[in-house]
């Protein structure tokens, strides 16, 4: 690869990491042919962009961002791919699913709403983050609860001419 083409695919990334919210880092390395079609499949239908990338390239699209990675950049060793969603827990998911067939992908780390995580231990912390979706229904059910309870209430009290006559 010349100097030129890095600085277009260093260009590239940076362009990619801009305004993203939700960044993973994952090794994927090992994965056979089938498993990794599988994967990709997988984060294709989830709405992740999955690409692999090269250490020292992503490295200088991260310090030339205006996010702060952090210590993200630290985990560049080895095989990495890079995993771009929208949805906070997806790609967590994704991973924790592929994990009950084999040891891969493992998380190196993740950027979440400019919050870092290292590590595959925070794999069932990031798995069980609630999607902004699943929070707005929550919020929505609790506050539709009490109203339910009073029409539930005042659907099933007794009639007051009932009551009288009897």
């Amino acid at each position: 690869m010349t100097r030129e083409e890095k600085s277009i695919e260093i260009e590239n990334l940076t362009a990619q990491l801009a305004g993203v919210n939700v960044i993973y880092l994952a090794d994927i390395s090992g994965l056979d042919a089938e498993n990794t079609t599988n994967l990709r499949r997988a984060c294709y239908k989830a709405g992740i962009k999955l690409e692999v990338v090269k250490n020292t390239l992503l490295a200088k699209a991260m310090e030339s961002s205006d996010i702060n990675f952090g210590e993200l950049p630290t985990v560049l060793k080895g095989n990495t791919s890079i995993m771009i969603a929208d949805v906070a827990n997806a790609p967590a998911k994704i991973i924790k699913e592929f994990r009950k067939k084999g040891k891969k992908p493992l998380l190196k780390g993740a950027y979440i709403a400019e919050d870092i995580y290292i590590g595959d231990e925070n794999l069932e912390g990031l798995a069980s983050i609630k999607s902004r979706e699943e929070v707005i229904g929550e919020i929505i059910g609790l506050l539709q609860s009490p109203a339910q309870r009073v029409i539930a209430a005042l659907q099933n009290r007794p009639d007051s001419e009932t009551e009288v006559a009897e």
